[in-house]
């Protein structure tokens, strides 16, 4: 029953961000036909609103079917303790999963649920970014290196990438009401993960790993976020080569 609650209210958010809001898509490179199946992982690049689910009024509803029965979504511990945003936030994905943010059995929870029709949505930035272009305590906006255990775990398929061009013209962190009639932009990505992560390997240990992959999505979301402006990251290393 869960999975087909999920599934509507996602189908919900999805007309009410077409409703209000323009979402622009576009694909890095020329995707295949098929381009939304054999997803196994969704990789959110440039986190900057709880509006996020905005974007649904880009998918395809067979790809929001997918997540309502197999998503296997990481959320920050005190965002889904929140009461109304928390309860919200528990119904975008079959399995939403409460995290602390750091290496322990909060995440190793996380890759529990990982099976072989998982498809995991991961924000790996793991925090929002301000206005400033900075996090909350004023730091740059990483990639965090649980990804690297994702990509293991799940270990084929298809990763999508999607580079958000940012919602502080939507709702900054802090703000309480959003304003609508807005542009929304995203661009995609599609990458084997087998390919990837062979690549990424290339004789390294788990930590060189964890580094390689790291380094190269900042390097991607350098490249291909749709931003207005000067990017508000360093330029970091070359990517990997798939």
């Amino acid at each position: 029953m869960r999975p087909w609650l999920v599934y509507g209210f996602l189908l919900a958010l999805k007309g009410l961000a077409r409703l209000f809001y323009r979402v622009e898509m576009t694909w890095v490179g020329d995707p295949p036909p098929d381009r939304w199946e054999h997803l196994r992982l969704l990789v959110f690049l440039h986190h900057t609103s709880l509006y996020e689910p905005i974007f649904l009024g880009g998918a395809p509803n067979g790809f929001i079917r997918q997540v309502a029965f197999h998503g296997v979504l990481p959320a920050a511990e005190k965002t889904t303790a929140r009461p109304i945003v928390g309860m919200l936030f528990r119904m975008i994905a079959a399995q939403v999963v409460p995290i602390s943010r750091a290496r322990d059995h909060t995440w190793f929870e996380v890759l529990r649920k990982i099976d072989p029709e998982s498809m995991v949505v991961l924000l790996p930035e793991g925090r929002m970014m301000r206005t400033n272009g900075l996090d909350a305590h004023g730091r740059p906006m990483t990639v965090r290196g649980g990804i690297a255990d994702v990509l293991e775990a799940v270990g084929e398929g298809r990763m999508l990438v999607a580079y958000s061009g940012g919602l502080h013209h939507v709702q900054a962190p802090g703000e309480r009401v959003p304003r609508v009639f807005r542009t929304v932009r995203m661009r995609l990505e599609l990458l084997a993960i087998a390919p990837y992560v062979r690549e990424a390997l290339d004789g390294r240990g788990p930590d060189e790993l964890r580094e390689a992959v790291c380094a190269d999505l900042e390097r991607r979301r350098w490249l291909h976020c749709p931003v207005a402006g000067p990017r508000p990251w360093p330029e970091p290393a070359n990517p990997i080569q798939t």
